[in-house]
């Protein structure tokens, strides 16, 4: 052997230790027996997997967290896809510690989430469509009232509903969607907008003391629709008083009674329900109809608040065969919701 290939194996045998002294991959995640204290990757990582089963837990049984307390099952009910983020937030010191038995828990509330929402971030729209709805509250101190106008008219829908219409802003409705909408109907602080003749227009009673919903009868060229457009009331979140929903629990019930009685067999529901989908005190109206976000949308379609939307609580909703073959929310405007549009097969 030569002087210099004593040399170089003499630095590889000094390299050695410390190479084999390294932890092995990412984290090293090949290191996943004991560590310096004795605990195995079974018994490491105990409160991050009790973490994951609680989030797991309300997935599961979120109906059976109860209202009687500040209504924590609305309020949870409300954010609920939000709980999804819990399992990437876990992952992380799951994997610091190398914990088998967290990484096994996550797998829990990974499972629920995309049994729940997983549907909602593909799309699923696509067919022909007979007609376009738009549904917004524009907000009664809009800062851009042209420019909510000129959005409605650019969505190309026939069928326009707005919440939320006061003052001076009404006017400005009125004449600016004239042109685009031949027909139209206020009622309260409830609207509707259309090209096709509106007729048997009447308020619906939401036991609030003043007209925030009401129904219409839209005739389309493919036959007659029951329209019902609603603003139902505002809820709160208060330190004293928690998710405050009584009243407008209680126009769910009105809005829901009245939507059963309907005549007519096609139905849309316009509005700005203050509450999701998943909320359980919307059910007396959930029960009865059909998302169109649910069925034709592109994602969760968070509508409030604008600047970062959290929720989905304005919706567009229908029953007796009406096909939804698009779902979707449009841009910003000066309002502190995004509008809601959906197209239709009758």
């Amino acid at each position: 052997m030569t002087q210099a290939e004593r040399t170089e194996r003499l630095g590889a045998d000094e390299q050695a230790p410390a190479q084999a002294a390294r932890p092995g991959g990412f984290l090293g995640l090949r290191q996943w027996g004991r560590d310096g204290r004795g605990s195995t990757t079974w018994r490491r990582g105990l409160v991050v997997a009790a973490l994951a089963v609680a989030v797991g837990a309300l997935l599961a049984f979120h109906a059976e967290v109860p209202n009687g307390v500040g209504n924590l099952g609305s309020l949870l009910e409300t954010f609920l896809p939000w709980l999804g983020l819990a399992v990437p937030a876990l992952l992380v010191p799951a994997l610091l510690r190398r914990s088998a038995t967290a990484l096994i828990a996550l797998l829990l509330p990974a499972a629920l989430w995309a049994n729940l929402f997983g549907g909602l971030v593909t799309d699923k729209s696509g067919g022909k469509a007979d007609w376009t709805v738009v549904s917004h509250n524009v907000a009664a101190d809009n800062t851009d009232v042209p420019g909510t106008v000129r959005g409605l008219v650019d969505s190309g829908a026939q069928i326009v509903a707005l919440q939320e219409l006061a003052g001076r802003a009404l006017h400005a409705y009125e004449t600016g969607l004239a042109g685009a909408y031949p027909y139209h109907t206020v009622q309260g602080t409830v609207g509707l907008w259309s090209k096709y003749p509106i007729g048997e227009v009447s308020p619906v009673d939401l036991r609030m003391g003043w007209t925030r919903a009401f129904r219409a009868q839209v005739t389309t060229p493919q036959g007659p629709l029951a329209v019902y457009v609603a603003h139902l009331p505002s809820v709160r979140l208060k330190a004293e008083g928690g998710f405050t929903v009584h009243q407008r629990d209680v126009s769910a019930q009105a809005l829901g009674d009245a939507i059963q009685a309907e005549p007519l067999k096609k139905v849309l529901l316009l509005g700005d329900l203050n509450g999701t989908m998943n909320d359980r005190s919307l059910a007396p109206v959930t029960s009865q109809m059909r998302s169109a976000q649910g069925a034709a949308g592109d994602g969760f379609g968070f509508s409030w608040p604008s600047s970062f939307p959290m929720a989905r609580i304005d919706q567009i909703m229908s029953r007796g065969g009406l096909q939804p073959v698009d779902s979707r929310t449009l841009p910003r405007d000066g309002s502190d919701h995004l509008p809601v549009a959906a197209a239709f097969r009758y």
